[in-house]
């Protein structure tokens, strides 16, 4: 499990620490802030298509995880090279994307260990700004590639040794696969095998490449969800935006000391980790039936609290941004949206793998694809919605939006 967090924080920062080293990207290659921010958006669209691939893969009981873990994340790394020694916009820009595209780790945990997951998940971004702020700042823009193949190096090494393959189906068929060769009885297979027998290669290629997408568009439950953490999962993106036009243009912080202005997220998500433990432990896991199994539903009252906390964030964060206001006041409104972020990440990726616990890893691709596209568009336009219309205003436009989707956690 520690293994598969710290995949998942090497390549979630390596999405936000990109932003320390905007203005760098801006200087040297002559381009807009818009533009240099397209290398983030890149990277996170290639971070949502990739597990549209690669998770049906891994659901092929002959493949299995561990070896689609280890080759996105050798790519992942080898690929930071070429990134960090760009030499025009467009190379960088389709390093990023290519980074993104192999960086994306397959996941399809459940119950506690989602919830450690959602926290390297959530932290990770918040603390992007603040890991490469400095680095940005007195060595240029490249050094935060350099510090994301030095955190992601290391963890090829480690997965590459210890990581065990965590697929039910890959570790049967690989043990009737041994038992063949010592009994030579070659009728001795795997409940997957036999299935196979029966497909040809049109039902597998339908299966691997087609049911990520049918699960996400045919199910209208999975899509609205689906959108739902989708913005929850833009407005994350769009502080980067946001927290550059309120602490550098409002309370006038250097550039350097951005990354600060995160941690107010970081600090939110601790905080609800122990009273969220303690809500599944004493109301979430009695209702366990004696199988081990829990109702998707049962998932999500403390989602219509995360969704409840959203607008109250916004409208927090964007009215209390003014010179007028102490700083630590909006800092102390963003924290609630690390606290909310977690609850809902939790309650509706586990309510989608509990609905579709044979495809897992590929109803959660379809999470990820919606989500990564919308936190790569929404960054786009952020800077101009908020310095067009004002921090305030921009941030209730964001929290009536967030309030138009607390129905769906309270009807479900």
């Amino acid at each position: 499990m520690f293994q598969t967090c710290l995949l998942t924080f090497a390549v979630y920062l390596g999405s936000a620490i990109y932003t320390a080293g905007l203005p760098g990207v801006t200087s040297e290659f002559h381009v807009s802030n818009v533009a240099a921010l397209v290398g983030l958006t890149v990277f996170v669209a290639g971070y949502g298509l990739c597990p549209m691939m690669w998770a049906p893969l891994s659901e092929v009981p002959q493949i299995g995880r561990m070896p689609i873990y280890i080759f996105t994340l050798a790519m992942f790394v080898v690929l930071q090279v070429p990134t960090a020694l760009a030499t025009n916009y467009g190379m960088l820009m389709a390093f990023r994307f290519l980074t993104g595209f192999f960086g994306s780790p397959i996941l399809a945990t459940g119950a506690y260990a989602m919830t450690i997951w959602g926290l390297f998940a959530t932290c990770a971004p918040s603390l992007g700004p603040l890991v490469g702020g400095f680095a940005a700042h007195v060595e240029g823009w490249r050094w935060t590639i350099w510090e994301i193949l030095w955190l992601s190096g290391p963890t090829l090494v480690l997965l590459f040794f210890f990581f065990p393959e965590t697929s039910a189906s890959n570790i049967l068929y690989r043990r009737a696969k041994r038992l063949r060769k010592v009994t030579g009885n070659p009728s001795i297979k795997s409940a997957s095998e036999i299935a196979a027998a029966t497909m040809t290669p049109r039902d597998v290629a339908v299966d691997i490449l087609v049911r990520p997408f049918a699960l996400n568009f045919q199910e209208p439950i999975v899509l609205v969800l689906n959108v739902y953490i989708g913005l929850i999962y833009a407005l994350l993106y769009i502080w980067f935006e946001s927290f550059l036009i309120v602490f550098v243009g409002i309370y006038h912080w250097r550039e350097q000391m951005l990354g600060l202005s995160f941690l107010g997220i970081f600090v939110g998500v601790f905080m609800v980790i122990l009273p969220f433990f303690a809500y599944l432990y004493f109301v979430q896991e009695p209702k366990y039936n004696e199988k081990g199994e829990l109702k998707p539903e049962e998932r999500m009252p403390i989602a219509i609290v995360g969704a409840l906390i959203v607008p109250i964030c916004l409208l927090w964060f964007g009215w209390a941004s003014r010179a007028s206001v102490h700083w630590i006041v909006p800092i102390i409104g963003s924290s609630l949206f690390g606290m909310a972020a977690l609850l809902l990440f939790n309650a509706v990726l586990n309510h989608l793998a509990d609905a579709y616990p044979t495809y897992a890893a590929s109803v959660l691709a379809g999470n990820d694809f919606i989500r990564s596209m919308f936190g790569a568009a929404f960054p786009l336009f952020a800077g101009a919605m908020y310095r067009n219309l004002g921090v305030g205003w921009a941030s209730t436009l964001l929290a009536l939006l967030a309030c138009a989707f607390i129905p769906i956690s309270i009807l479900l």
